[in-house]
């Protein structure tokens, strides 16, 4: 009894594989404008025990834009199922202001030295190799900035980078 109430409420390490399916598709449907139920089962025995999994999604809504879904984690969908991967994708916001761009990235855990930062033209490339900590996110920018203007300060796990957009002469 105990064994089919747990499997009925989703509850144990199967069940939470299995929700977990089940965010990422509506995730990865709400992203594509879609959103459906989703049900069925999924192998997880490829996956290796004692693997760390983090997923998540926000959905960012600006007014008068279309809302979109943002995932995070360091699982990915596939079509054998989910995956694990060693780097997580981190919790980021964008902020594209008047005269700057303002980004913040969320890693706990990362070590402020091991944080690399490469911005060629318009695409903007973070990654952390901290220990157990990976972590990698690429930006393509809504905008030219001054190379030279970048700044950046990670404190409590927040990196907060800002670069000056470029002008046109007037």
């Amino acid at each position: 009894m105990a064994d089919e109430e747990e499997n009925d409420l989703g509850l144990g390490l199967g069940g939470l594989f299995k929700g977990i399916e089940k965010l990422i598709k509506m995730a990865s449907d709400l992203k594509e404008g879609e959103v459906k139920s989703t049900r069925g089962e999924t192998d997880l025995g490829h996956i290796k025990k004692g693997t760390k999994g983090v997923f998540g999604f926000s959905v960012n809504t600006l007014v008068g834009k279309k809302p979109y879904v943002e995932t995070f984690g360091n699982i990915k969908r596939t079509p054998k199922g989910p995956v694990i991967e060693k780097e997580r994708k981190p919790i980021t916001d964008l902020f594209d202001e008047e005269d700057e761009i303002k980004i913040y990235v969320e890693m706990p855990g990362a070590n402020e030295e091991d944080i690399k930062i490469d911005l060629k033209g318009e695409l903007l490339d973070i990654s952390v190799q901290s220990g157990d900590r990976k972590y990698h996110e690429e930006f393509l920018l809504p905008a030219r900035v001054k190379p030279e203007t970048l700044t950046s300060n990670y404190k409590n796990g927040i990196l907060e980078i800002r670069m000056e957009k470029w002008k046109a002469a007037s």
